[in-house]
């Protein structure tokens, strides 16, 4: 059985992939507000927790690029009789590089939107013992320099519930 960090993470991963949900997203905001944004193929999105300057140093991560990991387990044992009934915190970071700093700024938002969006979309029973209420939060940080450009990232951090035995 896979540690239940990675399986939380795995869920996500495949909500973003499976029949290119996150590209579709993206294009479909792209088209209906007249925006050239890059599109996140499903080869982008990757389970890593690695920062962006230690990601860079892989050579098939590119950008833009989302990274989905768990962050946290908290074992509440509100089911008395499971082994771990709690929530576990997931993570999609998102990494987008552009030269001009208002494309980077303006892509960033579209690209948090369409993870939300499809989190919104899949509110409930995610499978094996893991559910979502359909709460995030949304950090944005500010543009800086980097990867020959101007690099920005955005966090999208939210709790799933977990009954496992």
């Amino acid at each position: 059985m896979l540690p239940t960090t990675i399986l939380a993470a795995q869920k996500l991963a495949a909500l973003l992939t499976t029949s290119s949900a996150i590209q579709h997203q993206i294009s479909s905001m792209s088209a209906e507000n007249g925006v050239d944004i890059p599109l996140i193929g499903a080869d982008q999105v990757f389970l890593s927790s690695a920062p962006a300057g230690m990601a860079d140093l892989q050579q098939e991560l590119g950008y833009p690029r989302i990274s989905v990991f768990s962050t946290k387990v908290k074992n509440t044992q509100i089911e008395k009789f499971r082994t771990l009934s709690g929530i576990v915190i997931v993570s999609a970071e998102i990494a987008a590089t552009a030269d001009l700093l208002s494309d980077v700024d303006t892509w960033i938002h579209y690209y948090v939107e369409a993870i939300t969006n499809i989190l919104r979309e899949n509110r409930g029973d995610w499978g094996d013992g893991i559910f979502y209420s359909g709460a995030y939060d949304v950090d944005v940080q500010a543009p800086k320099t980097g990867a020959g450009g101007f690099l920005q990232l955005a966090r999208i951090n939210f709790e799933v519930g977990v009954s496992r035995n």
